[in-house]
């Protein structure tokens, strides 16, 4: 398996601000909300804002990658379709998913990074990803550096790991807690943290 490992600081973005800063001080990347299904639900923002930002982002060498990682639910489908083409057509280097149901739809061809919420703990999830058409996975915020160095060995997709993120009670793509207590779902951009 592919042992090079190339580096990426990447950065929550919760606007084009927020974005425009990071890129200013040296983030080669920044991830950003989708307008509609996103697991921030508190920061979207517009096609608008966000083709603004991949401008911006790319005459610095920046990427920007976008967050519709979501369950969808059968009456948005046409909708997520839309957005999605919307948002390649804006610049998005890459969308960030939850949902598989994306990968029967006409995409544009838009890399697709497998969010953290698709619980990306086991190597031969993993390397199902790989072979589903992903070119990244987000790690579990659970794994450890050492399960992460044995995934690495076992597969060639582009891996992302947390460095710094929220404190949860509930597991990696298995957010349920937020809904049981307050019936606002993880997994709709509405976890109550």
């Amino acid at each position: 398996m592919n042992q090079k490992t190339e580096i990426e600081l990447l950065s929550p973005a919760k606007n084009y601000e927020f974005g425009k800063s990071a890129i200013n001080f040296g983030a080669d990347a920044v991830y950003i909300g989708a307008p509609v299904l996103n697991a921030r639900l508190n920061a979207s923002n517009s096609i608008e804002e966000i083709e603004k930002l991949c401008k911006y982002a790319h005459s610095y060498h920046g990427r920007v990658y976008v967050a519709m990682n979501t369950i969808i639910f059968d009456n948005e489908l046409e909708q997520a379709q839309k957005t999605v083409k919307q948002l390649y057509e804006a610049g998005a280097d890459a969308l960030i998913i939850q949902d598989f149901g994306i990968l029967e739809m006409e995409l544009p061809p838009i890399p697709l990074h497998a969010s953290t919420q698709t619980n990306n703990v086991s190597i031969k999830h993993i390397q199902f990803l790989e072979k589903v058409g992903f070119s990244r996975v987000v790690l579990a915020r659970e794994l450890e550096l050492y399960q992460i160095q044995k995934i690495k060995q076992q597969t060639n997709i582009e891996l992302e790991s947390f460095v710094h993120v929220a404190v949860c009670v509930s597991y990696s793509g298995q957010c349920y807690m937020s809904y049981f207590l307050g019936n606002r779902s993880g997994n709709r951009g509405q976890c109550a943290q």
